[in-house]
């Protein structure tokens, strides 16, 4: 039996490795080509302490004054003392290029469709089954996307979860003048082909432990139609909350998937915010912080995704803090709306 194990790293690219069953974590990975920092191999020095963020496992000897019992609770590890148990995703707090990893995977896709999914928004979709293996990605990650006919590349999240014929699909913001806004208007064609490079991101769905809040402004809704597709799939899925905030109803989309996760995840809500509303729109209006209840999340730990524009992000981090909400874990993404990048 073999695991896929995701290895992550500060600058933001992962790596997948085969880990076979009870295998060492740091033996696995240097068999595959990716040498992560280690001294002593004994469980002593603690040069190659990671974080396992997903998945299951079992560490051999380790010393306390490598990591500490709250950094073990903390699911911290030390990669030659981990046995992989299952698929897993562990973080290392280091840039990946001082591991010899090399380039991520840069692969020639096939435009199959775009759909107009709003006045303002397209989902671009696209065949790399070019990439014979399945292409493996963390769901709330991104691609890069190289503009056909240009030296431009533009950053969007998978908005879907990994399958095997590697069918991918990307929900795109259509800026008035954006590179990759005008081919999609007016020069794309099924059939064109498109470089992609992936995965990359540390902004992806960790081990659910406890009660999700999901907060997307715009086409941040992207990473998160990811993680609700691979929540779909647990059997026990995990209550699920979505508030996703865009400027007018016209911003509005994939409303119908939205609303079809409500029949595959028991414990899902979805609220749509308008921030400039119309007289005959009837549900919230505002922003996502006045309408989060602090009542409703002091009640019990959860953890909260966002992923959206910067002022909305800094924003709901303010709310939390003027709460004095604790016991909460808390990971976001930021696009910066001009190039449609990550920061």
């Amino acid at each position: 039996m073999t695991h896929s194990v995701a290895l992550n790293f500060a600058d933001g690219k992962t790596f997948f490795i085969s880990v076979q069953n009870d295998e060492l974590l740091l033996n696995a990975a240097i068999r595959q080509g990716i040498t992560l920092p280690l001294d002593c191999r004994e469980g002593v020095c603690g040069t190659c302490q990671g974080q396992c963020e997903t998945g299951i496992y079992e560490q051999e000897y380790v010393d306390e004054e490598a990591l500490s019992q709250r950094d073990l609770a903390e699911r911290k590890i030390l990669a030659c003392q981990t046995r992989v148990k299952s698929d897993a995703a562990f973080y290392f707090d280091h840039n990946s290029d001082i591991c010899n990893t090399g380039d991520t995977l840069k692969i020639a896709t096939t435009v199959t469709a775009v759909e107009l999914v709003s006045e303002t928004t397209a989902i671009l979709h696209v065949d790399a089954s070019n990439h014979q293996q399945p292409l493996h990605f963390l769901p709330g990650q991104y691609a890069r996307l190289q503009i056909p006919n240009s030296e431009d590349w533009r950053s969007y999240s998978f908005a879907n979860r990994p399958n095997a014929n590697n069918q991918l699909q990307f929900l795109i913001r259509l800026l008035p003048n954006g590179v990759m806004s005008n081919y999609l208007r007016e020069a794309c064609q099924v059939g064109d082909t498109i470089l992609m490079e992936a995965p990359l991101g540390s902004f992806y769905l960790r081990e659910v432990e406890r009660p999700l809040v999901f907060i997307a402004g715009g086409t941040g809704l992207s990473a998160f139609l990811g993680m609700l597709d691979n929540i779909a799939e647990q059997p026990n899925a995990p209550a699920v909350q979505l508030f996703y905030g865009v400027n007018s109803e016209a911003d509005l989309c994939e409303q119908e998937r939205l609303q079809a996760y409500s029949q595959r995840i028991p414990q899902f809500n979805y609220q749509p915010i308008i921030t400039q509303a119309s007289k005959h729109w009837t549900g919230k209006t505002g922003y996502i912080q006045d309408h989060l209840n602090k009542d409703q999340l002091a009640e019990q730990a959860f953890d909260m995704y966002l992923c959206g524009p910067p002022p909305m992000i800094e924003a709901v981090k303010s709310w939390l803090g003027d709460q004095s909400l604790q016991n909460y874990r808390i990971y976001s993404e930021k696009f910066l709306q001009s190039n449609n990048t990550r920061s």
